[in-house]
């Protein structure tokens, strides 16, 4: 067959994202503005109701789904901020699995919190294979300064958040809310903290926008599910805004939203009282500083690319999911173990297509990725483990599931440029170097 190059992760754009970044460059707004809270209208119209032609221009739509989804700079950006929310401080413990990458765990760090790991299920879950916490270590691993537990929707396979709210919800007793009401950040979060009563489940869902699970006798999607939700809009996610994420949370008794996006605005524009949209109005330049906080902002350059992939993203999800099928029967031929994205419970965002080699180690796997890089083909590994990385102790001997995960793990490229017949070469020459690795 002939060569072919085949990148791992390009973005999706087309002259409909082109043309609404021109427009927004023309507006005279192009940092945060009425693009960016359309954006996150729409997306809390899709978290809702996962249709994404809600009409969010009418009076009771703005009303609806205004100030339930803050849209930020990064994913790293949203998930600090939603611990920051929460009130996670030193001497606090959060929660996270050994396999997932860094900013899962940094945002943490950034919080000044201890990081306690989890490792992962043996070989995954039973049913999809994704790397998910070991729900019994996770258990055991709460204890009375934990604060937070901070879930991976790894590939865009949504974790079994029953499971985890059923173990928090036992672990009721070891929880000790914040009592600080001497600021307007403190007094939110303790008061959040007092509201839910036990750890908080803060998902890292960046890459599962779109997926969805039951839960609760019905089916919801991610961002409607975890007390407190984090997504990516990087340029290699499914939906991008070219960097990017947004915030997003389940409603709380005797918390209104609009007071949990208020402070989401506050914490992500230096603690300024007013936006640049807000100070537009006669005479309305003057402004408080109410913190002395973070710049998180989305543009609204970023969020012009946004409303258009919005747009197109339910077929971006349908094509992915036929990518996903070429690959899973191929892999099924070749004895090759994958990730399986839908079942009766769950269906993914299709984001991620891992698969695993049977009976290689990880100088075999490099090989096989190097081989593939010479025939074309561009393959990553997702992830390596956080214990094994300097930053977090370079030891993985505490958790075997997830270093044994990684050895054999690579994952092929999957994104709507990949034509049927790419597929068919990457599966070609997937085959051809195993069975030279193998010998």
């Amino acid at each position: 067959m002939e060569k072919r190059i085949v990148r791992f992760s390009p973005p999706d754009i087309s002259d409909k994202e082109i043309s609404e970044v021109v427009e927004a460059l023309r507006s005279g707004w192009i940092t945060t503005g009425p693009r960016t809270k359309m954006l996150e209208r729409r997306l809390a119209a899709y978290i809702e109701t996962g249709r994404t032609d809600v009409d969010c221009t009418t009076e009771e739509a703005i009303v609806r789904h205004s100030k339930r989804v803050a849209c930020l700079s990064s994913a790293t950006a949203a998930e600090e901020l939603n611990l920051r929310i929460l009130g996670i401080a030193p001497g606090d413990e959060v929660i996270v699995p050994a396999y997932t990458y860094t900013a899962t765990a940094s945002a943490a760090v950034h919080c000044g919190a201890r990081v306690k790991f989890v490792d992962i299920q043996k070989d995954g879950d039973a049913f999809s294979h994704m790397p998910e916490m070991d729900y019994d270590a996770l258990e055991r691993a709460i204890g009375p300064k934990t604060k937070a537990i901070i879930p991976v929707d790894l590939g865009g396979i949504v974790c079994d958040y029953e499971r985890i709210f059923e173990i928090v919800e036992r672990k009721r007793c070891f929880f000790h809310p914040l009592n600080d009401h001497s600021n307007p950040l403190s007094d939110l979060s303790s008061r959040i903290q007092q509201t839910i009563g036990r750890v908080a489940v803060v998902s890292d869902s960046a890459h599962a926008l779109g997926a969805g699970r039951d839960f609760g006798g019905q089916r919801k999607m991610v961002g409607a599910i975890a007390d407190f939700t984090s997504f990516s809009f990087h340029v290699v996610k499914n939906f991008t805004t070219a960097e990017g994420g947004a915030s997003t949370w389940r409603p709380l008794e005797e918390i209104e939203n609009s007071e949990i996006y208020e402070m989401f605005q506050l914490l992500s524009l230096h603690g300024q009282s007013k936006d640049a949209l807000a100070k537009e109005g006669l005479g309305a330049w003057e402004y408080d500083i109410i913190g002395p906080w973070y710049k998180y902002n989305m543009t609204d350059i970023m969020a012009a690319i946004g409303l258009r992939q919005l747009d197109r993203y339910q077929g971006l999800l349908n094509r992915r999911m036929q990518l996903l099928a070429m690959y899973d029967k191929a892999c099924d031929q070749m004895g090759v173990s994958h990730l399986v994205h839908h079942l009766d419970n769950m269906d993914s965002s299709n984001h991620l297509c891992l698969i695993r080699v049977p009976g290689i180690d990880i100088e075999q796997r490099n090989k096989i990725i190097k081989k593939m890089s010479e025939r074309g083909v561009a393959t990553n590994v997702h992830f390596k483990p956080l214990p094994m990385m300097t930053a977090y102790g370079k030891d993985c001997s505490a958790y075997p599931n997830a270093y044994d995960y990684y050895h054999n793990v690579i994952t092929l490229p999957l994104h709507t440029l990949l034509s049927d017949d790419d597929i068919k070469y990457v599966c070609e020459m997937l085959s051809d170097v195993l069975n030279e690795v193998r010998g």
